[in-house]
């Protein structure tokens, strides 16, 4: 077959997959279909509308998603498809896969997500280490889902690093973390940020504290309002605590 041809068919192959995917909601596909049509011949977004699709059908489509990946490999959208299905063996495979693929790392740990509140301490504390701003991202993200099983003293730890890091997102991230919890170490420490913070982080802090509303929190803001010098900041500061308290 020419190659201009072989290129049509392969295109029209695509459109047909296309249209079954788009009428599933009404007509819902088989998994075996799907892994079927799968191919690491297809355009990449394709690929991943299918393996969604499979993630979506959770332990119905994981069994389909484990030929694939022992067909294909860890491909970035299998290993977001084991994510999605929520299966205890695609998290022991995604474990597993942090261990050995490095390149994979943060694939595999957005696919974690789901599953933030049941991985240990020491897989988040080594991912809270890194340099990477995006596996820093990631890292935060899963810390989010263990908040509430960690005391003060251990989460504070957890966050020195990203909470020093350089970059903004990085530190506004870490204050939405904290920000899940209510404790005045943990609104010490956002205080802190709102002190010596660049203006960016400084202002998430503040809103964080009038966010979490608590009477822990609000003190922690009114003693915040009389360290900060006049400017920008303690004006926010003020608007915050007067809304807070009307």
């Amino acid at each position: 077959m020419h190659a201009k041809a072989k290129g049509l068919s392969m295109a029209f192959h695509e459109d047909s997959i296309w249209e079954k995917l788009n009428q599933s909601r009404r007509v819902p596909l088989e998994p075996c279909w799907l892994g079927k049509v799968y191919s690491l011949n297809l355009q990449a977004d394709l690929r991943f509308a299918i393996t969604e699709q499979l993630g979506l059908l959770s332990n119905k489509g994981w069994p389909v998603l484990e030929l694939l990946i022992k067909k294909a490999g860890a491909q970035p959208e299998l290993i977001s498809a084991a994510g999605l299905c929520h299966q205890t063996e695609a998290k022991t495979w995604l474990l597993k896969l942090l261990k050995e693929e490095k390149q994979l790392k943060l694939p595999v740990l957005q696919a974690l997500t789901c599953w933030g509140g049941e991985l240990p301490i020491m897989l988040l504390r080594n991912v809270l280490s890194e340099k990477s701003q995006p596996l820093l991202l990631a890292g935060l993200e899963l810390l989010k889902f263990k908040v509430h099983q960690l005391s003060d003293d251990l989460l504070l730890d957890l966050i020195q690093k990203p909470l020093k890091d350089f970059r903004d997102p990085v530190v506004l991230s870490t204050i939405r973390v904290l920000q899940r919890r209510n404790s005045t170490a943990v609104n010490s420490q956002i205080a802190e940020i709102a002190k010596n913070g660049s203006e960016a982080t400084a202002r998430a802090a503040i809103l964080a504290l009038s966010c979490i509303a608590t009477s822990h929190s609000l003190a922690t803001l009114s003693n915040l309002l009389n360290e900060l010098p006049q400017g920008p900041l303690k004006e926010m500061a003020q608007k915050q605590l007067q809304l807070q308290l009307q």
